[in-house]
């Protein structure tokens, strides 16, 4: 069987990603075959696709981190034909072939049937983006943030990670401060359950001192380098920071000062790989009294042709919210 796919290949260094017509023979091997309904856009996605990162581990490769369909084969007890599945994390879209394709074949293990509460459109509003959101909260709460403790401040407000975490810890009784470059993104930033608006202008990132005035109970940091040195600066006492990203940079110059004086706690969240229990609590808890309906309103459809003219836009940091791509209707 043919299909349409957005193969990503390198030649002579140079990473190029095109839309190819490929035979179901040239898949990945995997225990589930799924035709795939709907994918969708994240900044790893764009790093992947443009060569502007170096995320794709084997050449060609089919790009798209992240899948929801109909199952349409499968070797695995788990699945049976016509069963609504999504995958997200793993080697998916980086060293094996991913979600944009009309098909794709996955190890069982990576594949998740649809949780109660959501949709297969849903799934793709969500994605890693809602996951890897989700498990920083979840593990947040583990740690012992409740809403009692104080504020939560988010940084890469306007980006998917950064509008679901605010609209869950809006929803879950947390006054959420978000910290974004984007003056003009305030009233969005505050429709999803923002109290304040924090500009990264009016902070002097160039002189962080060890210890700053304590303001927060939880930090969800999306940039890294001086952003997150400033929040492992200015955390109240045993406050929690979920580290996510590195959008601005992987460096991390900062003092042992909050973390021994201040007992603050630095949380690695790996969303790629996580096993259970928390991979399922936290899909679990997406579908519902977490379900970022907000996000999932706003969210901006495309179609697969349009695909390759947004990634420029991720990489530029015009994006907002989230962007899902319909791979064919059902």
């Amino acid at each position: 069987m043919m299909f349409k796919a957005l193969l990503i290949r390198q030649e002579e260094g140079r990473v190029t990603a095109g839309f190819e017509q490929m035979d179901e023979s040239a898949l990945d091997p995997g225990e589930v075959t799924i035709r795939v309904l709907w994918s969708d856009v994240n900044y790893k996605d764009a790093l992947a696709a443009t060569g502007a990162g170096k995320i794709i581990r084997r050449f060609p490769c089919i790009g798209g981190i992240d899948l929801s369909g109909v199952v349409i084969d499968s070797r695995s007890p788990r699945f049976a034909p016509g069963d609504e599945v999504l995958a997200t994390s793993f080697d998916i879209g980086v060293a094996h072939h991913g979600g944009y394709a009309e098909i794709a074949r996955l190890p069982a293990a990576w594949v998740r049937k649809l949780p109660a509460g959501l949709d297969l459109r849903e799934a793709m509003a969500l994605g890693t983006a809602g996951f890897t959101a989700g498990l920083a909260i979840a593990r947040m709460e583990h740690d012992g943030l409740r809403p009692d403790k104080g504020p939560v401040v988010v940084s890469g407000a306007t980006g998917g990670v950064g509008s679901i975490a605010i609209e869950i810890l809006a929803k879950s009784g947390y006054e959420v401060h978000a910290l974004t470059g984007k003056a003009e993104a305030t009233d969005y930033l505050k429709g999803l359950g923002a109290r304040e608006v924090i500009l990264r202008s009016s902070l002097d990132l160039s002189r962080i001192r060890p210890l700053e005035k304590a303001q927060w109970a939880g930090a969800v940091d999306n940039l890294g380098g001086e952003v997150l040195a400033w929040m492992a600066s200015t955390m109240k006492q045993g406050g929690t920071i979920a580290s996510i990203g590195l959008a601005a940079s992987m460096e991390l110059k900062t003092t042992v000062a909050p973390f021994i004086l201040r007992g603050v706690s630095l949380l690695g969240i790996d969303s790629g790989y996580i096993g259970e229990p928390w991979r399922s609590e936290v899909w679990r808890r997406l579908g519902s009294d977490w379900k970022p309906e907000k996000v999932i309103d706003q969210v901006r459809e495309i179609g697969f042709d349009e695909l390759p003219g947004v990634f420029d836009d991720f990489l530029k940091a015009r994006v907002t919210g989230r962007i899902i791509v319909r791979i064919q209707n059902p």
